[in-house]
C-alpha cells in the first residue's frame, strides 16, 4: 500500500469514525421528533418502533393546547412569551457587559488590573450550590421572588467564562489600531464602539449564543425563583405534561420538546459561521 493510500485510507476511517459518533447524538433527536407525530398508543411499545403506523402533525397543535375546561389549559404559548423576553433580556445583559469587563481588562491599564482579573477566574471554581441560598435570600430580600428579575439582572453583571473570551479576543486586536483611534481625536469609549466592537463581532457571537442557549434551556433558576404558573418560562412548563392530568402523553410532551429545541437549532443554523470564527479566536494577523 502506498503512502497516498494508506493516508486515504485513514481519513476515510476517520470519517466513518466521525459518521457514527454523530448518530449516537442524533438518534435521541430522530427518536424524539418521530415520537412527536406517533399515537399515542405507539409510543410505550416494545420492540419500539421508529415510524409511526400514522404520522399525526396535528399532535403539535394539541401540545400547544394541551388540558380541558376542567382542569385547565397548559398556557404554551405565555411559557413562550415568557422565555423570549427573559432571553432577550438576559442576551443583551451579557453582551454589553461582558464587552465592557473584558475590554478594560484587555486593553486599559489600571492598578490591580491582574490581580482582580486573576479573582474573577476564581469564581469560575465556585459551584453553583454554594451560592444558591446566600443568592436567593439576597433576591428575597429585594422582594424579588416570584419576578423575572432574578433571572436577567445577574446577566448585566457579567460572567467570568465571557469575560475570558472577550478578553483573549481583545488581546489579539493590535494596539495600534486604538491608538490611531485617539491620535484621530476618539475617546476610550468611542474607540470601544467604533473599533473594538465591529472586529470583535465573531466573539460577541459566541457570548451571545452560550448566554441564549443557556437562558432559553435554564431549569433550575425559573423553578427557583418563579411561584405562579403565568411567570413560568417553556423548561419548567414542560413539566405540565407529566403532571397535569395524571398520566404522560408521550407524544405530545416530545412535540412540546421539539418545538423548545427549535428556536435554539435555528439560532446557530444562521449564527454557526460566527460562531466557529469566535471560538477560534483568530482575531486579527
Amino acid at each position: 500500500m502506498t503512502p497516498l493510500q494508506k493516508k486515504q485510507l485513514k481519513i476515510a476511517l476517520t470519517h466513518v469514525a466521525l459518521v457514527l459518533l454523530s448518530a449516537l447524538f442524533v438518534m435521541p433527536i430522530l427518536w424524539m421528533l418521530t415520537t412527536s407525530v406517533k399515537p399515542i398508543n405507539e409510543t410505550m411499545t416494545s420492540p419500539p418502533r421508529w415510524i409511526p403506523s400514522q404520522f399525526q402533525f396535528g399532535n403539535y397543535r394539541d401540545a400547544v393546547m394541551y388540558g380541558s375546561k376542567e382542569l385547565g389549559y397548559i398556557p404554551f404559548l405565555v411559557y413562550a412569551r415568557n422565555t423570549v423576553i427573559i432571553t432577550i433580556l438576559t442576551v443583551t445583559g451579557a453582551v454589553c457587559s461582558n464587552a465592557l469587563v473584558a475590554y478594560s481588562f484587555a486593553r486599559l491599564k489600571w492598578p490591580g488590573r491582574d490581580l482582580f482579573f486573576s479573582v474573577t477566574l476564581a469564581t469560575m471554581m465556585v459551584p453553583f450550590p454554594v451560592i444558591m441560598v446566600p443568592t436567593f435570600a439576597l433576591f428575597r430580600w429585594l422582594g424579588w421572588v416570584g419576578t423575572f428579575r432574578p433571572l436577567w439582572v445577574p446577566a448585566f453583571f457579567a460572567s467570568a467564562f465571557s469575560i475570558f473570551l472577550l478578553r483573549q479576543f481583545f488581546r489579539t486586536i493590535p494596539m495600534e489600531l486604538s491608538e490611531a483611534a485617539k491620535i484621530d481625536g476618539a475617546s476610550e469609549l468611542r474607540t470601544f464602539v467604533d473599533v473594538i466592537i465591529p472586529l470583535a463581532k465573531p466573539a460577541l457571537a459566541v457570548v451571545a449564543l452560550f448566554t441564549f442557549m443557556g437562558s432559553w434551556n435554564d431549569f433550575m433558576g425559573p423553578l427557583i425563583y418563579l411561584v405562579d404558573q403565568k411567570t413560568f418560562t417553556l423548561s419548567v412548563g414542560l413539566q405540565a405534561y407529566q403532571t397535569t392530568h395524571g398520566g404522560t402523553p408521550w407524544n405530545l410532551l416530545m412535540a412540546a420538546s421539539a418545538m423548545v429545541i427549535l428556536p435554539i437549532v435555528v439560532v446557530f443554523f444562521f449564527a454557526q459561521k460566527l460562531f466557529i470564527q469566535g471560538i477560534a479566536t483568530s482575531g486579527l494577523k
